[in-house]
């Protein structure tokens, strides 16, 4: 299978990049799944419903949030009637919404998408190594399902990468999210997960972290909070993470980054 994966939309710029490249990039790189980071689509904090339906409409299979998924109130119906809209499945018990789901794929292939939040440095939450594991015992890779993806969203990089060993034989890939800046480590681990510590964003990368520089700037130098913090609103980058799986394991063949647009070096997958 072949499947993509792209990393936090920011803002209106990301999520315009993004809506207007995945028809192309489905046809480009015969995808058969689309799984897409919007916890910062709306403003760059949450996700509205209208925002999903475009995302769903231009070509994701799934949506996947992060500590940001409850910041727009309308999305709150959305997220425990559409399936496609995934929250963090470490969220206490009594949350709305889900955090993993079993979707159909072409060829009746059926994919399995977990979204799980990291704890280091982040809000606190149940632990994401136990609730995977929950999952886990009760679907295997290659047997009751043909891939399973995890977007792991956290701030720790060594908490990302004991994700990805912890996982790694279990699951088809599991991505870092919620860093924004896309990491130069793909690569198919011991057991055939493929990995990738963080998939960068799809936003303006002339900005800090895609928010407009001033200021995020002003807030390091005198520890003042004088405005709100605004997605930066030029050209978008898109980043994520490109992986072929093994159609009788589940396991990677092959990962690369995506990277289009203006801001760093571009890279598209060869078919």
């Amino acid at each position: 299978m072949r499947l993509l994966f792209l990393g936090d939309l920011m803002g209106r710029s990301g999520r315009d990049a993004a809506v207007a490249a995945l028809p192309d990039l489905r046809q480009k790189l015969k995808l058969d799944f689309v799984v897409v980071n919007g916890e910062n689509a709306a403003a760059g904090f949450g996700l509205t419903d209208k925002i999903a339906n475009s995302v769903i409409q231009s070509g994701a299979d799934v949506i996947s949030g992060g500590n940001h998924t409850f910041d727009q109130r309308d999305i709150m119906s959305a997220i425990d009637s559409d399936p496609r809209i995934l929250r963090p499945i470490n969220y206490p018990e009594g949350t709305p919404g889900r955090g993993w789901h079993i979707y159909e794929a072409p060829r009746g292939k059926k994919v399995m998408v977990i979204n799980a939040m990291a704890r280091t440095f982040m809000n606190p939450m149940d632990c994401p190594f136990r609730a995977i594991d929950s999952v886990l015992k009760n679907h295997r890779l290659g047997v009751t399902v043909n891939a399973i993806l995890v977007d792991f969203h956290g701030e720790a990089t060594s908490e990302k990468m004991a994700m990805g060993h912890y996982l790694d034989g279990r699951v088809s890939l599991v991505v870092g999210t919620h860093s924004h800046i896309p990491t130069a480590d793909c690569q198919i681990l011991d057991g055939g997960t493929a990995y990738q510590t963080d998939a960068g964003m799809c936003g303006d990368y002339n900005s800090v972290i895609g928010m407009q520089k001033d200021e995020p700037i002003s807030r390091f130098l005198t520890k003042m909070n004088k405005e709100r913090y605004s997605p930066a609103e030029g050209p978008a980058t898109i980043c994520g993470t490109f992986v072929e799986t093994d159609d009788r394991t589940g396991l990677a063949k092959r990962i690369e980054p995506v990277r289009i647009g203006p801001r760093l070096m571009e890279h598209i997958p060869a078919v």
